[in-house]
């Protein structure tokens, strides 16, 4: 069997601030063992002046600068077009008007070959811009300066359901989310912890040996967590 491969371009107008980001942990390592292709692209390069110009004024006035339509739909443009080693490509667009991203929208991400991601800046993209994306995706309810972070952000969460990309390809299964809860509390060394004369013991359950109550521990504790901390996960 053919092993998955997947690959994420990220436009943007700093390309190094992402480059910089895969030279680091997990990321790093899968795209050394050729499991992943990241590319940054520089959106200045689709620019149609020797300046490099990628934003313009807003019709109508206002403040500030809005992303030029043209500009980003070529680069959407030459980035999309199919190939034989990445047959089935998706183009997100970084906006805080998307869907709220999601441990499930992650899982079903992983599945494409070709993922796009734009990053807009300034007071962002022009409206028809949104004629040529897939989909729009925000990963909360809040402005950033940018795109970039969204889309690391975006990028790191769909990497770790590629098999391969992970110690083991069943780490993404057993996390926060992963099963509509969040997940439940992690111990290790020391097995009592003494902090300013108080001591904060292990649970004796983890200590066992017995795995069917450990499992049981754990599935009760992520309950009270998630109806705790995360009471809309239950509904």
């Amino acid at each position: 069997m053919k092993k998955k491969k997947l690959k994420i371009s990220v436009v943007t107008l700093f390309p190094e601030f992402i480059e910089n980001y895969f030279n680091f942990g997990i990321i790093s390592r899968a795209i050394k063992n050729k499991i992943l292709q990241f590319q940054a692209v520089n959106l200045r390069k689709f620019a149609s002046d020797k300046r490099g110009t990628v934003d313009d004024r807003p019709y109508g006035g206002g403040l500030g600068m809005v992303l030029k339509p043209d500009v980003v739909i070529k680069s959407i443009l030459k980035l999309s077009k199919p190939t034989k080693s990445a047959p089935k490509t998706r183009v997100v667009l970084m906006t805080p008007q998307g869907k709220v991203f999601s441990h499930a929208m992650a899982k079903r991400l992983a599945g494409y070959d070709h993922l796009i991601l734009i990053s807009g800046r300034y007071e962002g993209f022009d409206e028809r811009v949104r004629k040529f994306v897939d989909e729009e995706i925000s990963i909360g309810d809040y402005v950033l300066m940018g795109g970039e972070l969204p889309a690391l952000v975006i990028s790191e969460a769909i990497t770790r359901f590629i098999p391969g990309v992970l110690g083991k390809d069943d780490s993404a299964t057993d996390e926060s989310f992963a099963n509509g809860l969040l997940e439940f509390p992690q111990y290790t060394k020391p097995e009592v912890l003494e902090v300013a004369g108080k001591k904060y013991p292990v649970p004796k359950v983890l200590l066992s040996g017995h795995h069917g109550n450990v499992e049981n521990w754990r599935r009760e504790e992520s309950l009270k967590r998630t109806k705790k901390r995360r009471p809309d996960l239950l509904k």
